[in-house]
């Protein structure tokens, strides 16, 4: 038998963290989680597990960029503001902050619009820290091929973002 309060206790923080940095909301993040979870659950039900850490990652992912797709898609935007306990410094002055919150935004849209692989190996090497060895054995492809995803997602964010950011430094995006 499963121990899902271990479970939910040792991996749930990394979900939470994964979900809320790509979708930016806390009502969409919750659901995501939940989703996770459940979704979990069937595939435990279907199968054993090895890797629960990078099976509800993978989940997660999934599950959150399912869900800007559907918010974009839609154009059911939800344009909140940044919560309090987000803002850690005192130095940033109100634009700044607006400034920063929109570009967000506009990178979630855009990685949104990504297809689905690209997409994933995207968030999981900026977002999360992966390295492509990790990324090609979530993927179940060859660290070359994450080098390719990696570029053509970067290509057209750079397209979309454009004249959001600028030119962009060769080591960022």
């Amino acid at each position: 038998m499963v121990d899902w309060d271990g479970i939910v206790r040792r991996e749930g923080p990394a979900v939470w963290r994964t979900l809320y940095r790509l979708l930016g909301n806390r009502a969409d993040a919750e659901d995501c989680f939940q989703e996770t979870f459940l979704a979990a659950l069937a595939v435990w039900k279907r199968e054993a597990v090895q890797h629960p850490h990078a099976m509800l990652n993978r989940l997660a992912t999934a599950r959150a960029l399912d869900r800007l797709r559907r918010r974009y898609r839609h154009n059911a935007r939800e344009r909140g503001g940044m919560e309090l306990d987000e803002v850690r410094s005192g130095e940033a002055m109100p634009s700044q902050l607006a400034e920063a919150s929109e570009l967000s935004e506009k990178l979630r849209e855009a990685i949104a619009t990504l297809p689905e692989k690209q997409a994933q190996a995207f968030c999981l090497f900026y977002l999360e820290g992966w390295d492509y060895q990790e990324i090609a054995g979530r993927q179940e492809g060859t660290v070359n091929a994450v080098g390719v995803l990696l570029h053509r997602a970067r290509t057209r964010l750079r397209e979309l973002l454009g004249d959001v950011v600028g030119e962009p430094a060769r080591t960022g995006l």
